[in-house]
């Protein structure tokens, strides 16, 4: 019989790790990393061709995603951004004009009003930026913990592109049955497109 093997407080150590190393980079190595990252994105055909881009809004710890989705916007770009919803680890996108227009919501993080902006429905032909603590090359993610990301992809039809520093990128990460990878990623270094993992939208 195999052993099953709790991962949960192995993955809490990773984040903890991951969570270290973002805190300890200086400001301008960050954003020369960040920069680095959305010149690749705005670069890909995927991006500039997409019906719509979804985007999460990021943190001070995060990969700097507000000058990407600034980009995208100045081009005509239709942007969503998420907003987390009720206790069951729900989360949607909606469509915005302006990250002025966002509040202070979950987490601390910049979210959109749903009684001011529209859903986003159909995603087939989007492409979803995912967020998260670290990848590895098969296209898993190490998340945040709260399974929001991983609840939406489940239904989610568009293709998805992890971005991370290249320090948070790994061989193998532990993964469950229920995780999702993505088509493609990217660090400050490398797209990596060649995913086994990918689930076929990209």
């Amino acid at each position: 019989m195999e052993k099953v093997i709790d991962i949960r407080p192995l993955k809490k150590k990773l984040r903890a790790e991951a969570r270290e190393m973002r805190r300890a980079m200086s400001p301008d190595r960050k954003q020369s990393l960040d920069r680095k990252i959305k010149n690749k994105l705005l670069n890909l055909w995927s991006v500039r061709e997409a019906k719509a881009v979804l985007c999460y809004v990021s943190t001070d710890i995060e990969v700097d995603t507000r000058e990407f989705i600034n980009a995208l916007l100045a081009m005509g770009k239709r942007v969503a951004v998420p907003r987390c919803e009720g206790e069951k680890s729900n989360m949607n996108f909606y469509y915005i004009n302006s990250l002025d227009e966002l509040d202070v919501g979950s987490f601390g993080v910049d979210e959109p009003d749903p009684t001011k902006h529209i859903m986003v429905g159909d995603t087939k032909d989007c492409v979803c930026i995912v967020p998260a603590f670290m990848f590895d090359k098969q296209g898993f993610r190490l998340g945040y913990g709260k399974g929001y990301y991983d609840r939406y992809l489940s239904r989610y039809k568009g293709s998805t592109i992890g971005i991370c520093y290249s320090e948070n990128l790994v061989d193998e990460l532990f993964h469950g049955k229920y995780d999702r990878t993505v088509d493609m990623i990217i660090t400050e270094k490398d797209i990596i497109s060649d995913i086994k993992g990918g689930h076929g939208n990209g």
